[in-house]
C-alpha cells in the first residue's frame, strides 16, 4: 500500500506543478499581449488540483480500502487531466 500511495503523491505533486506552469502561462501570456491557456484550461488544472490534493489527503491519512480510494482518486483525476489538457 506504500508504493500506491507513493506513485499517487508523486501524481498528485506533478498535478500542482502542471497548475503552476499553466497559470505563469497565463500571467505571462496577458503581460506580453499574447494567447495563453484560456479560461477553461485553468479552470481545469484548478479542478483538478484541488480533487487530487484532496484524495491524495485521503490516501495518506486513511487505511484499507480508503487509502487505496484516494490513490485511484488521484490516478483517474490525473489521467483525465493530461488526455483531455495536454494530449488533445
Amino acid at each position: 500500500m506504500t508504493l500506491v500511495r507513493g506513485i499517487s503523491g508523486i501524481l498528485a505533486g506533478g498535478v500542482v506543478v502542471l497548475l503552476c506552469v499553466v497559470v505563469v502561462a497565463a500571467m505571462v501570456g496577458a503581460r506580453r499581449d499574447f494567447p495563453g491557456p484560456g479560461a477553461e484550461s485553468l479552470t481545469w488544472h484548478v479542478v483538478a488540483a484541488v480533487v487530487v490534493v484532496g484524495a491524495q489527503l485521503l490516501a495518506d491519512r486513511g487505511r484499507g480500502l480508503a487509502a487505496l480510494s484516494g490513490s485511484v482518486i488521484v490516478v483517474i483525476t490525473t489521467g483525465v487531466l493530461l488526455w483531455t489538457q495536454w494530449w488533445s
